[in-house]
């Protein structure tokens, strides 16, 4: 009489004991499909951050590289200024040392002209000493002569001169902050006298403004007539050209002397004399015209250089 229920209860629990079943499988791949897409965007999340950190990576790069390149262009920027003030420097140095050697220059050019016994001042100079060229640009240019320094050149000058030798030469080659050059009767820079040449007679005297020195060819032992006058001091020359005179008097008709190797219209001596000829200056106005003739470049042999 027991056996009846407990068989209807085991029959009653199979169908509940299968819905259980059911369920708990159908939990199982509820939650598997949960974790799927858990993974899923789990993996996209991944996939989002490792893009993101790509490029974040990238613009990190690139502003290191603007950063390196900004440094290198300041680095090149500096490196150039800082060149830039060595070449300053160097160049301020050079100036300075430029500036002292021309005052170191011109103190023994000062102290020459003090210790050298030339001559006796112009007022007391002999008058055969004085040598006068009267110049198409208008006026008289005295010109003290120097025969304790240079005795066989001022006795050249003093003798072609007497012989009216200079009269009517142009000034030929005139270099504008040099020297203005003449004593050449062709006006071409390559003739002289028919005097033989003088030998060298190179002395201490500096070549100073309004200094008068005797030109040449190659040769030092070559000069004959032809001289120039010194627009500024040019210590190059001292001890290589003869030195003999200097303008003491009338450098304003120098400087006025059309420059130019040759001058499109050279200015010409008038008239050159000693002071002991007592010869009258000429009529500058009547006299005073430009040369007969262009020299052209071709003619022209430049004795000396600068």
């Amino acid at each position: 009489m027991l056996l009846a229920p407990i068989t209807a209860q085991a029959q009653d629990s199979t169908p509940t004991g299968q819905s259980q079943l059911e369920a708990d499988r159908a939990a199982g791949l509820a939650a598997r499909e949960v974790e799927k897409e858990a993974a899923k965007v789990r993996k996209q999340q991944e996939e989002e951050a490792e893009k993101a950190a790509k490029e974040a990576q990238k613009e990190e790069d690139k502003a290191a590289k603007a950063a390196e390149k900004e440094a290198r262009k300041a680095a090149k920027a500096e490196a150039e200024a800082s060149e830039d003030k060595d070449k300053q420097a160097r160049k301020a140095a050079r100036n300075a040392e430029k500036d002292a050697q021309d005052k170191r220059d011109n103190n023994a050019a000062e102290a020459s002209v003090l210790a050298a016994p030339l001559v006796a001042t112009p007022d007391k100079a002999d008058p055969d000493n004085i040598l006068f060229l009267d110049l198409s640009t208008g006026g008289r240019v005295t010109i003290q002569l120097y025969p304790e320094i240079a005795p066989n050149h001022v006795e050249r000058i003093k003798t072609l001169t007497r012989q009216g030798f200079y009269n009517g030469i142009v000034f030929h080659r005139v270099i504008d902050g040099f020297m203005a050059q003449t004593g050449d009767p062709t006006g071409t820079g390559t003739g002289g006298s028919d005097l033989p040449d003088v030998a060298a007679e190179f002395n201490k005297f500096p070549h100073l403004r309004g200094s008068v020195s005797m030109a040449r060819a190659q040769d030092p032992n070559s000069a004959n007539s032809q001289f120039f006058i010194v627009f500024y001091p040019r210590f190059s020359l001292d001890n290589s050209y003869t030195n003999f005179g200097r303008v003491i008097a009338g450098m304003e008709h120098v400087d006025s002397i059309p420059r130019g190797e040759p001058p499109a219209t050279p200015a010409r001596i008038l008239q050159a004399s000693l002071k002991s000829q007592n010869l009258p200056e000429p009529n500058y106005a009547a006299a005073g015209q430009p040369a007969d003739r262009a020299i052209s470049v071709d003619d022209l042999n430049a004795p000396i250089t600068n």
